[in-house]
């Protein structure tokens, strides 16, 4: 049998991160003067994501995205201690270390996420960590599904990509992968949860 691996995404899969995440976006726009309205921004960035929302504030109102995203990301970074496991995390992390699953990350943080994984203590779970500035296109395009599936000679029919938007079962479709969600998805390959302790389920009705 064919070795399953798990490419995880962070923010609102294994990181209990999203107030943090809004939080350094609304400092980012008091220090701009940008009207924040919290529930609209946490409605774009979950249908999109962060980028895309500051590529067009600063469309909007003839600002540097870059920067934009360098004062959220510096005040991100204060703020890593509020960032937390999702419940759950710690234990399927865990078992499929145990049962030999080999385990990824591709996520659209920026090189923080390191910092803020082996602070919680699960560097070690993962074989590679790629971020936005691993120089892959950004998902929904494969690139770095297809890296990985290349230089680890992964199953693709047994790799899955486990995260929490349209966004990622998209980038997931678009590798050639199935997908771990907690959305519902049209996508045949998509196996949808409502927290993490549902991907045991998955597996031990596979075996």
């Amino acid at each position: 049998m064919q070795k399953t691996a798990f490419i995880w995404d962070l923010d609102g899969t294994l990181l209990d991160s999203y107030e943090v995440i809004l939080s350094g976006i609304e400092e980012t726009f008091v220090q701009f003067s940008i009207p924040y309205d919290k529930e609209k921004v946490r409605e774009f960035i979950l249908k999109f994501s962060v980028q895309d929302l500051l590529e067009q504030v600063a469309e909007e109102r003839n600002l540097d995205a870059e920067v934009l995203n360098q004062v959220r990301a510096q005040s991100l970074s204060e703020k890593n201690a509020q960032v937390v496991l999702m419940p759950g995390a710690l234990e399927v992390l865990a078992w499929a270390d145990q049962a030999g699953i080999q385990q990824f990350v591709y996520t659209h943080k920026g090189d923080n996420a390191f910092t803020i994984l082996r602070d919680l203590g699960v560097e070690s779970y993962f074989t590679e960590i790629l971020t936005s500035q691993s120089g892959f296109a950004r998902k929904p395009s494969p690139e770095a599904a297809t890296y990985l599936l290349d230089k680890y000679q992964l199953n693709p029919d047994n790799t899955y990509y486990i995260g929490d938007r349209t966004l990622d079962v998209e980038f997931a479709q678009n590798s050639g992968i199935p997908s771990i969600n907690f959305l519902e998805s049209s996508f045949e390959g998509n196996h949808r949860i409502q927290e993490l302790a549902d991907i045991f389920r998955i597996f031990e009705a596979e075996r």
